[in-house]
C-alpha cells in the first residue's frame, strides 16, 4: 500500500513541475493527491506516527489526531501569508510602492543595476521575494525602455530577490514555514544566514556589472509618474513596519506568528479606512468618486489574493504531511544518510532540486525527513539553499516565473545568460555558510 501512495505523490508531483506545459493549474493535482492519500489512509486503515524528534523514532498517533495536528500546522502558515498578502495589496491600493521609484535619480546602468540589486535583496526580506519581484519589474518598466537591457536587469532581480528572502523569517514561503514550525529562530535565522545571503547577491552582481550590456547610461522619463494617492507613500512606511514588527511580536509573546500578522493587518487596515474616509470628504462634490471610494480598500485588497497560490500550499503541505504520518519520510531519510554521509551535500542538492521541483513540497519534505533539534545548522542551511538555488532555473523560484510572465523571458535565454550567475553565487554563499559554521560559530 505504500508504493501507491508513493506512486500518487509522484504522479501529484510530476504534474505540478509539468504545470506550464500541461496548461493545468499546480493548485489541482495539490488539492487532488492531498485528498486521494488522506483517503487511502482512513480507508486501509493503515498506521499512522508523529515523528520524536528527541529520540528519534516514530511513535503511533491517532488518524484523527494527526490530521488535525497537520492541518493546525499547515493553517498557522495560511493565515499568516493571507495577513501579509493583504497588507501588500493594501499598500498597492494606495500606489505606495510608486514612492519607491522617487529614490531612482541616476542614468548609469552599473549604478541603476546596484540599485536595483539591493531593493530586490532588501524588499524580499520584508514583503517577501515574489511581491517584490513584481514591484521591481514593475518599476524597471517605468525607468528603462529598451527591453534587451530589461531582461539582464529582471534576471539579477529574481537571483537577488532570492537571495534576500533566504535571510528573513518573512521572506520567503520555506523560511517562513521553517519559523512557523519551530526549526529556526528569527534572530539565529539572521545570524547565520545574512552574510551567505549577502556574498550570493553581492558575486553575481559584481561580475555582471562588468558586462558590456551594463555599461553607458539610459534614457529615462523626463517626468516621473506620481503615486496615485497622497498618502501612498505613509502606508508604504506602515506597511512594512507592521510587517517587520511581527517576529518581534512573536519574540516577546511566544505566541504564533500569525497572531502578530493579524494585528500588523488590523493596525494597517484601521490607517486605512481612516485615509480612504479622508479620501471620500475630499471627493465628495464628484458622484462617481464617491460611488468609487465608498469600496473599502481592505475589502479591495482581499479581492486581489491570490488564493490558488493559498490552495496549492494548503494540498502540497498536506500531501507530504501524509507520507509524513506514515513515516516514509523518516525512513527515507535514513537511508539518505547512508547514503550519502555529508549532510552539506544532501543540502546543497536539496537546493538544487528546488531549481527544477518547486521548493515549499521540498522544504516540508525535509522537516519530516530530519529530526535535527530547533536551531541545528542544518536547518539554517536549508533555508539557504531552498531560498537561492531556485535561481538556477527561470522556473525554478516564484520570482523567477512571475518575471518570466511580466517581461516575456525565455527559458533558454535565462539558462544560458543568467543561469551561471545563479550557480556561482549559490556556490560560494554555500561555502561561506560552511566556512562560518566550522570556524565561527
Amino acid at each position: 500500500m505504500e508504493t501507491l501512495i508513493i506512486v500518487i505523490f509522484l504522479l501529484g508531483y510530476l504534474q505540478i513541475t509539468l504545470e506550464h506545459n500541461l496548461k493545468i493549474d499546480k493548485l489541482i493535482p495539490a488539492l487532488g493527491m492531498m485528498a486521494i492519500l488522506w483517503a487511502i489512509l482512513a480507508y486501509f486503515h493503515l498506521d499512522v506516527f508523529e515523528v520524536n524528534a528527541e529520540l528519534k523514532e516514530l511513535e503511533p498517533v491517532e488518524l484523527e489526531e494527526i490530521l488535525l495536528h497537520h492541518l493546525g500546522k499547515t493553517a498557522e502558515i495560511l493565515f499568516f501569508l493571507l495577513g501579509a498578502m493583504t497588507i501588500v495589496e493594501i499598500i498597492d491600493y494606495f500606489d505606495g510602492f510608486a514612492a519607491i521609484k522617487g529614490y531612482i535619480k541616476t542614468r548609469s546602468k552599473r549604478k541603476l543595476l546596484w540599485i536595483f540589486s539591493i531593493l530586490a535583496f532588501i524588499l524580499s526580506a520584508i514583503i517577501d521575494n515574489l511581491t517584490a519581484t513584481i514591484v521591481l519589474i514593475t518599476i524597471l518598466q517605468k525607468v528603462i525602455k529598451d527591453r534587451e537591457t530589461r531582461l539582464w536587469f529582471a534576471g539579477l532581480i529574481i537571483i537577488n530577490a532570492n537571495a534576500g528572502g533566504a535571510w528573513s523569517p518573512i521572506g520567503d514561503v520555506t523560511t517562513t514555514m521553517l519559523w512557523i514550525a519551530g526549526k529556526v529562530e528569527a534572530g539565529t535565522l539572521v545570524l547565520r544566514v545574512l552574510i551567505p545571503s549577502i556574498i550570493c547577491m553581492i558575486v553575481p552582481t559584481i561580475i555582471a556589472s562588468r558586462f558590456k550590456v551594463f555599461s553607458g547610461e539610459v534614457d529615462v522619463e523626463e517626468k516621473p509618474t506620481e503615486g496615485g494617492s497622497k498618502y501612498g507613500p505613509r502606508m508604504l512606511y506602515l506597511g512594512l513596519g507592521a510587517i517587520v514588527f511581527v517576529p518581534f511580536f512573536k519574540t516577546i509573546t511566544h505566541l504564533p506568528p500569525y497572531v502578530g500578522m493579524m494585528l500588523s493587518l488590523a493596525i494597517v487596515a484601521t490607517f486605512a479606512e481612516i485615509y480612504s474616509n479622508k479620501k471620500i470628504s475630499i471627493t465628495s462634490v464628484n458622484e462617481e468618486s464617491v460611488e468609487g471610494a465608498h469600496h473599502s480598500p481592505v475589502h479591495a485588497a482581499l479581492t486581489h489574493i491570490e488564493m490558488p497560490s493559498i490552495l496549492f500550499f494548503f494540498g502540497i503541505l498536506m500531501a507530504v504531511a501524509a507520507l509524513e504520518s506514515l513515516g516514509i519520510l523518516f525512513t527515507y531519510a535514513e537511508q539518505l544518510n547512508h547514503a550519502i554521509p555529508s549532510r552539506d551535500i544532501v543540502v546543497m542538492l536539496l537546493g538544487a532540486g528546488s531549481a527544477v521541483i518547486d521548493n515549499v513540497p521540498l522544504v516540508a519534505a525535509s522537516m519530516g525527513m530530519f529530526s535535527e533539534p530547533k536551531d541545528d545548522f542544518l536547518w539554517h542551511f536549508i533555508a539557504y539553499a531552498a531560498g537561492t538555488g531556485g535561481s538556477m532555473l527561470i522556473i525554478g523560484s516564484a520570482a523567477g516565473v512571475v518575471a518570466m510572465g511580466m517581461e516575456k523571458i525565455d527559458f533558454f535565454w535565462y539558462l544560458k545568460k543568467i543561469a551561471w550567475l545563479a550557480l556561482v553565487g549559490f556556490v560560494a554563499g554555500s561555502l561561506c555558510f560552511i566556512a562560518m559554521r566550522d570556524f565561527m560559530f
